[in-house]
């Protein structure tokens, strides 16, 4: 028997642990701001953690995400091969750390979009097709101002770069080519909604500031809509 054949069974859910970590949660409650599951879009993701205005706390919380994604996928590729852990592994540990993003166990399996976990992820598969990805964003992002298009966009192109690029700046596999489809699909379900105001014309544009119908928040704070404060008023 193989003396590393029960270390893939140790890895993958470690994987899922680690993608469990909620930054969005964990950045909030160190620097004394609300909790994102309780205002905006309820997404715990650095998007909405900017919500608050706190830029550094979304800066923090995108940097968490992404360096979760990073850090497991990077460590079976780079000391994989000394412990028999092979493209299957690599596969699993890519998927693993990205669902534990989109269903953390430490909220419930109710996370984030998971952009950022998996551009980490593709960030340790291999940097050349990261930076591809993230190129295509900000092309995208500059073109038409949709910041959910553009992860779109660049979702699909990952998969399509991973193919084009085998032989010239890395060697793909087909276990790494699968996960990394399995990424692109479930990033459009958890975009569902952004692709409805999408199509509906209804997204907002990246600079543009959204009419809050309900609550704003600023500061990290729940601030009541003019409706709620004339009713106070009656």
């Amino acid at each position: 028997m193989n003396e590393y054949a029960l270390l893939p069974w140790i890895v993958v859910p470690l994987a899922y642990l680690i993608g469990s970590l909620p930054f969005a949660v964990i950045v909030s409650k160190i620097m004394g701001l609300q909790d994102p599951r309780q205002y905006g879009s309820g997404n715990p993701g650095a998007t909405n953690v900017l919500r608050t205005g706190n830029k550094a706390a979304a800066a923090l919380t995108l940097l968490g995400d992404a360096a979760k994604g990073w850090l497991p996928v990077w460590a079976v590729r780079h000391w994989g091969p000394e412990y028999d852990l092979g493209a299957s592994v690599l596969a699993f540990t890519a998927i693993a750390v990205f669902l534990g993003h989109l269903f953390p166990l430490f909220l419930g399996f109710k996370g984030g979009k998971g952009v950022a976990t998996a551009l980490g992820v593709l960030l340790g598969l291999t940097p050349w097709l990261a930076l591809l990805v993230i190129l295509t964003w900000l092309a995208s992002a500059l073109i038409w101002r949709y910041s959910s298009l553009a992860a779109l966009i660049a979702a699909l192109a990952a998969p399509l770069y991973y193919i084009l690029g085998s032989g010239l700046a890395w060697r793909a596999s087909m276990e790494v080519g699968t996960a990394i489809v399995a990424m692109t699909l479930l990033l459009f379900v958890r975009h569902r909604a952004n692709i409805e105001r999408l199509l509906a014309g209804k997204e907002s544009r990246i600079g543009q500031k959204k009419e809050h119908g309900g609550n704003a928040t600023i500061s990290g704070k729940i601030r009541p809509n003019a409706a709620a404060r004339k009713e106070r008023k009656r």
